[in-house]
């Protein structure tokens, strides 16, 4: 079952790519913008899922998707990440699983050159942890700066900056999900 903090990380990776919510079986389609402002959720976002919450859940789902938010919110449902587009899925706890991702009908997706559907990011906070790491790995007084040893921690250090920065730069989208294991198409 997926809660209802991952159901918003759903909808807000999808709303970045121009999926919209579909409410009340289709008298209405919502499509937040921006729905990422700063370090949160943009008041636009945060509005719309409340105007989801509102309505009848039963009735409104993804665009291009058959589950309905009531379904994504039941025991019978989990949320995944596809091995296609490493996006969020909605798929059974039992059964077969569904026969396309959301992504299926957008010719541009997925992009590598295009940036990543990302959640809010507490830029200081991330800045702080990575400063707090590097003073961890300083070198204390009266150890040797140079020699082998020394060369393999600063080799170590370099290659765990240099993927620390490549989270930063195109960081994940940030969801504890399992990955999908249908075939790649």
């Amino acid at each position: 079952m997926a809660s209802q903090q991952q159901v918003r990380q759903y909808l807000a990776s999808w709303f970045q790519l121009g999926k919209k919510v579909v409410l009340d079986n289709g008298t209405e389609k919502l499509l937040p913008q921006p729905v990422i402002r700063g370090d949160r959720y943009s008041p636009e976002f945060e509005e719309c899922w409340q105007r989801i919450m509102a309505t009848d859940t039963k009735q409104s789902y993804l665009e291009g998707t058959e589950e309905t938010i009531a379904q994504l919110l039941a025991p019978e449902w989990e949320l995944i990440l596809c091995s296609r587009c490493d996006l969020p899925l909605a798929v059974p706890t039992a059964g077969l699983p569904p026969t396309a991702c959301p992504c299926f009908d957008l010719s541009n997706w997925p992009n590598l050159e295009l940036p990543r559907p990302r959640q809010p990011i507490d830029s200081q906070a991330t800045l702080e942890n990575i400063r707090q790491r590097l003073l961890q790995k300083q070198p204390r007084e009266g150890e040797p700066a140079e020699g082998s040893q020394a060369k393999d921690k600063t080799k170590d250090s370099k290659a765990n900056l240099l993927s620390e920065s490549r989270e930063i730069v195109n960081p994940s989208i940030g969801l504890d999900l399992p990955l999908c294991q249908c075939p790649i198409a």
